[in-house]
């Protein structure tokens, strides 16, 4: 039930004493505003991270040829491998850890793309269109390239939007013809990439595997394929049967590392996150070692208060007050201090945390490995909810203390 006189004794009690009052409260204050701030600067940190992998897949393998270092069968070390067609159809025949898989072969050199008197030196791919998907090109405008345009050997290109704009500005490109190295290919669409390396990855143009194989005189020949594992299979059990099957049809050793060069993003990713989670644990542990020196404070302040006021809740005991109210009112009187102080902390961490989101993003800076500082409103409300439960917990001891004093010890009190 309220009791409105009981408030009004709370608040006369904090008036009264306002400088330890706000010294109580600024204690923690501060340990859930470092909390929030601490969590936010992770977040913001981890998305700035994440930000570097892009949209392409997270569980996807490169995979190039190079020349063996090291002898194998009899075979001297020097010798060039090249992938062929052939060897996709038996990765996709023996590989059973497969999901998709997308080859890449570039024009040679920088080419320059000409578009009547605009031309710019652009990297000219010619891949697979699942390439595109897998590796987090994203469509901006028009359509990036599809299975007709393989099947059909269709002179087609996908510009990256850099590359566009040097060529054709603010005009529409769909439906115009570019020229590389003296073919003409229709521009069916551009694409935006989010990520590491996404301006120069915008400067790029695509064309289908099969036509680049065909009109660049590269029959046969696959220089580099990107993979991704299904669900559930870990990438690194797809590399080593990629390993295996390839050392065998090439004979050379599968642990020489020269013969065929791998890299695998699901092992950065699994190493980033590894990171963070340790960064996460080391920010609760900072954050809640701060908020329980801030409750502790509050606790030794209520012990004080109970000391104060020795005298007083004996009279209270004497004119037949209850163990029950005298525990209520010190518990209420602590649970105000930290409810109202943790909560004007997490309205100040939070604060701050959308201030710099909005100058990051009105500013139109680009910070590198910081991106979106965030606080999950889950882990707001828990920590709101420990704030109280800790207020009642702080003051549970110097209430009970306060209820076990003896009405003829308190009036002696000096």
């Amino acid at each position: 039930m309220f009791d409105l006189d009981k408030w009004q004794e709370i608040g006369a009690t904090m008036q009264k004493n306002k400088l330890r009052t706000f010294l109580t409260a600024f204690g923690v204050f501060w340990g859930i505003f470092m909390l929030v701030l601490l969590l936010g600067a992770g977040k913001g940190l981890e998305n700035g991270v994440y930000n570097r992998f892009g949209d392409g897949a997270k569980n996807s393998i490169f995979i190039w040829s190079g020349k063996t270092a090291v002898a194998h069968k009899g075979l001297k070390p020097g010798r060039e491998i090249k992938f062929t067609n052939e060897d996709m159809r038996a990765i996709e025949r023996e590989v059973a850890e497969l999901n998709m898989m997308a080859p890449r072969n570039r024009v040679f050199g920088e080419y320059t793309i000409n578009y009547k008197k605009q031309n710019g030196s652009y990297m000219v791919f010619g891949i697979a269109p699942e390439y595109q998907e897998m590796s987090g090109e994203r469509v901006y405008r028009g359509r990036l390239l599809n299975q007709y345009d393989e099947a059909e050997k269709r002179k087609v290109v996908v510009l990256g939007e850099m590359a566009s704009k040097v060529l054709f500005g603010e005009q529409d490109p769909i439906g115009e013809y570019v020229n590389i190295r003296g073919i003409h290919f229709k521009v069916v669409g551009t694409f935006k990439v989010s990520g590491n390396n996404s301006s120069r990855r915008e400067e790029r143009a695509y064309i289908p595997f099969s036509t680049l194989q065909g009109a660049f005189n590269q029959p046969n020949q696959v220089q580099l394929m990107l993979l991704t594992a299904k669900d559930g299979v870990p990438a690194a059990v797809m590399e080593e049967r990629l390993r295996s099957l390839l050392s065998q049809r090439h004979k050379f050793s599968g642990e020489d590392d020269m013969a065929l060069g791998v890299e695998n993003t699901e092992q950065e990713y699994l190493k980033v996150q590894g990171l963070f989670n340790g960064i996460k644990i080391f920010v609760w542990i900072v954050g809640i070692g701060t908020l329980i020196a801030g409750i502790v404070g509050v606790s030794n302040i209520m012990l004080i208060i109970v000391k104060e006021r020795t005298r007083e809740i004996g009279v209270r005991k004497a004119l037949g007050a209850t163990p029950f109210s005298i525990v209520s009112l010190i518990l209420q009187e602590s649970v105000v201090i930290t409810a109202f102080s943790g909560y004007m902390g997490l309205l100040a961490g939070t604060g701050l945390l959308a201030l710099l989101e909005y100058m990051l993003v009105s500013s139109g800076a680009e910070m590198a490995f910081f991106g979106n500082p965030e606080v999950d409103f889950s882990v707001a409300l828990a920590a709101t909810a420990l704030l109280v439960l800790s207020g009642a917990i702080a003051g549970l001891m110097p209430a009970l203390k306060a209820a076990n004093i003896k009405p003829i010890e308190a009036l002696r009190a000096d």
